[in-house]
């Protein structure tokens, strides 16, 4: 079989391009079955994901699987990068496009690059991260960040980022959720799924009126935070849904984890829409439920208002109110480290990103001001042999020569002036 689909090569990640980890692929049958066998673009023999020698660079394996007998090109992860790709087979129809939810859940929340395979009926994610320990397959996803290798297609999913951006949060939790998730797992009373070693479930009872809760979120110290997300702003958010689960974080750590309370509250938010009622999930849990138990499973810390009882030993006055809202808005702030990590991450991604083409087009303007001067003094070199044979009389000699030579300069500079 021959290499039949162009490669858009505008559409894949740079990054991915700069780097010699490049194989070719055919398929070949075995065990009766179609197995993508790497092939090595130098030599055309059997290639190895753990063998640099038997890679090369995007352009050598693109070359040849245009003018060599192969079916496409692929990209090897190995430990030396900070790639993990994410393979979800057999959950989309070639003909229809139509994806199965639990695909278009794990795009949305990686938000990174994305690919549809070979054959049409899955999907490729590329992420920088680091892969949780544990089992990396279930099913039909997989992840992996090294000794494999990707077949590359450049059929981008125009929804998502043209970019391989670092995703470890989404990434931790959909291992957590997908891949490492086991029979064993616990529900707990809230109504979350989670592991049942988890440490992060909620504690304690919350006994406050819907208005004295909004109160004391607005009056922390993220409160601005709160505000804005209550009032429906996204601003700082690549998306809605990532401000619909930053503040459904906010309210579970007020609502000590009380997950009919937080849909109650988020339903009087501004950031309230149609899609939060919508079935997006294969086991028929709407888009708000199923925010509501990640951000439930995301947070770490619980208001409890029984933390800051004075001792019975000991009263502490008006020092134990301060010392209880310390200790709440520092429980509170440690919910959200890592989103705040990972936006920030991202800011430095997009940053970098950019000066990486603001450099890339100072080269181009330094070839052009080069190519410039060389044509200048190519047409100045033409200016004086021209003037040179035109003959001069003794009067003139050479004063008059140099002199109209300068004068020619001048007008190939600065054009012919006036007429």
């Amino acid at each position: 079989m021959s290499f039949e689909k162009s490669i858009d090569t505008a559409a894949l990640p740079s990054g991915l391009q700069e780097r010699d980890q490049w194989v070719c692929w055919r398929e070949e049958p075995r065990d009766g079955k179609p197995t993508k066998i790497p092939v090595a673009p130098n030599s055309g023999k059997f290639a190895s994901s753990t063998d640099s020698d038997t890679w090369a660079s995007f352009e050598t394996a693109l070359d040849y699987a245009e003018t060599v007998n192969a079916d496409g090109i692929g990209f090897v992860f190995t430990d030396d990068d900070p790639i993990v790709g994410v393979d979800l087979d057999d959950c989309r129809d070639p003909e229809s496009g139509d994806v199965d939810k639990t695909t278009l859940d794990i795009i949305e929340r990686l938000d990174s690059y994305t690919e549809i395979s070979p054959s049409g009926t899955g999907y490729h994610v590329l992420i920088k991260g680091d892969l949780p320990d544990g089992r990396n397959r279930r099913g039909s996803i997989e992840l992996y960040d090294t000794a494999r290798f990707f077949t590359v297609t450049g059929d981008h999913l125009e929804e998502t980022p043209t970019r391989v951006a670092r995703r470890q949060d989404a990434l931790v939790a959909i291992h957590r959720e997908y891949v490492q998730k086991t029979d064993t797992d616990g529900v707990s009373e809230s109504g979350y799924h989670g592991p049942a070693n988890d440490q992060s479930q909620p504690t304690g009872t919350v006994d406050l009126e819907d208005e004295d809760l909004l109160e004391k979120a607005r009056n922390a110290s993220n409160g601005e935070k709160f505000e804005r997300l209550w009032r429906g702003s996204t601003a700082g958010y690549d998306s809605q849904s990532e401000a619909d689960m930053a503040l459904c974080c906010l309210l579970a750590f007020w609502t000590g984890g009380n997950q009919t309370w937080i849909d109650r509250l988020f339903r009087q938010s501004s950031l309230l829409r149609e899609k939060w009622d919508e079935v997006h999930y294969a086991d028929g849990s709407t888009y708000g439920e199923k925010t509501i138990e990640r951000a439930i499973a995301n947070t770490s810390e619980f208001y409890d208002p029984d933390a800051g009882e004075p001792s019975t030993e000991v009263s502490k006055g008006k020092n134990e109110s301060s010392t209880t809202d310390r200790r709440d808005e520092t429980n509170q702030n440690h919910a959200y480290l890592v989103e705040k990590n990972r936006l920030l991450t991202d800011r430095i991604d997009d940053l970098e990103a950019t000066v990486e083409r603001k450099n890339e087009r100072i080269t181009e303007l330094e070839k052009e001001i080069k190519r410039f001067k060389v044509e200048l003094a190519d047409s100045n070199r033409d200016t004086d042999a021209s003037l040179g044979e035109r003959a001069v009389t003794p009067k003139e000699g050479k004063n008059e020569s140099k002199v109209t030579s300068m004068w020619g300069k001048t007008k190939r500079l600065f054009g012919n002036g006036p007429g």
